[in-house]
């Protein structure tokens, strides 16, 4: 009788994980209750044996990366920054949702709609002032809504980041600080659809913190909890745009307890300005270039006292921080257990 005629097995077509060595599952089995570690975006090829099984292009990570990226045993979160360019609809959120597992949360970035005072051009000058900054109506509608009934429980954080200001605001910062405690307060309560959903403001003006500021700010979003229901947080976001992150704390320290959210998006050595400067350093953003390990030391005691505390802590990592994003994540982790183990 004939052999029947073999078929050859077919490669996946689809973009594949990175195997796991022994050393990240170890890490990753020693992770905090209620931490969620993730990076801005995903959409990275030079990733290639750190979250990618192979090599694939940027257009075939960024439609079809998310469900391989969230198979890291370390990356349980991600910062989905498109949606601050663009408000997206309740349908675009349930196709991430529906790529990663249910203990995934994403950080969510509101959009420019109602947290740019400027309405600007492609090039990102401002040409006019944006009549929907902080609207609270449009706030609710075009982010709060869509991003509850498209990410249901997979909410992490919805962040606020307030553009950098116009020297005319800015020169009334409390009144600044009234309408920004006016919208918050004015959100819809993210439970129960999104029992982990936590409200964060981050600011781009070093104003906001100075002393006089500080404390009315903090004022505002403990009020903010009250109204909404909701925890309500700053943000700590890593950028040298603002004070480094031991200057920032105080305000955190003020609003205690509650959850952290932070965004580590720039290594201060380039500037207020060097986005450009780091991407061209860093690319392929395979390997820690400018290690920043007294921010990582300073983040890492600040995770460990928040989930040894029983909080909830969203951490994204940009790949201009340090070079690499991912390897950013495995080298926090590592930091966050030596402060665990220093702890008290």
């Amino acid at each position: 009788m004939p052999t029947p005629p073999r078929h050859a097995r077919r490669a996946p077509t689809g973009v594949q994980p990175a195997d796991a060595d022994d050393a990240t599952r170890t890490l990753a089995r020693a992770l905090p209750a209620g931490l969620y570690l993730g990076t801005s975006s995903w959409h990275f090829p030079g990733w290639a044996g750190l979250v990618w099984g192979g090599d694939y292009a940027e257009a075939k990570l960024s439609k079809e990366g998310l469900s391989a990226y969230a198979q890291h045993p370390l990356l349980g979160s991600v910062s989905l920054d498109r949606a601050f360019y663009r408000p997206l609809s309740a349908s675009q959120y349930a196709r991430y949702a529906a790529q990663v597992p249910p203990g995934f949360r994403f950080v969510v970035k509101a959009p420019a709609l109602v947290c740019d005072a400027l309405v600007r051009a492609e090039d990102g000058r401002g040409m006019a002032p944006n009549p929907a900054f902080l609207n609270a109506d449009l706030a609710v509608q075009e982010f709060i809504a869509p991003a509850l009934e498209g990410l249901g429980e997979r909410v992490g954080a919805l962040v606020f980041q307030i553009s950098p200001l116009p020297r005319a605001l800015l020169a009334d910062v409390p009144a600044l600080i009234d309408r920004i405690g006016a919208l918050l307060s004015a959100l819809p309560r993210l439970a129960p659809a999104a029992p982990d959903g936590v409200i964060a403001l981050e600011v781009r003006d070093a104003a906001f913190l100075a002393p006089a500021h500080a404390p009315l700010l903090a004022r505002a979003l403990r009020a903010a909890r009250e109204a909404s229901g909701n925890p309500v947080t700053y943000c700590l976001g890593l950028h040298a745009k603002m004070p480094p992150i031991e200057d920032q704390l105080p305000l955190l320290r003020a609003l205690w307890p509650g959850p952290l959210v932070c965004r580590w998006n720039l290594h201060r050595r380039h500037g207020a300005y060097g986005y450009e400067v780091a991407k061209a350093q860093y690319e392929p953003f395979d390997q820690l270039v400018d290690p920043d390990l007294e921010t990582r030391q300073h983040l890492a005691r600040v995770i460990a006292g928040t989930t040894g505390a029983g909080e909830r802590a969203y951490v994204t990592i940009n790949n201009k921080a340090e070079g690499s994003a991912p390897l950013s994540v495995v080298a926090l982790v590592e930091a966050v257990q030596t402060a665990e183990d220093r702890a008290p």
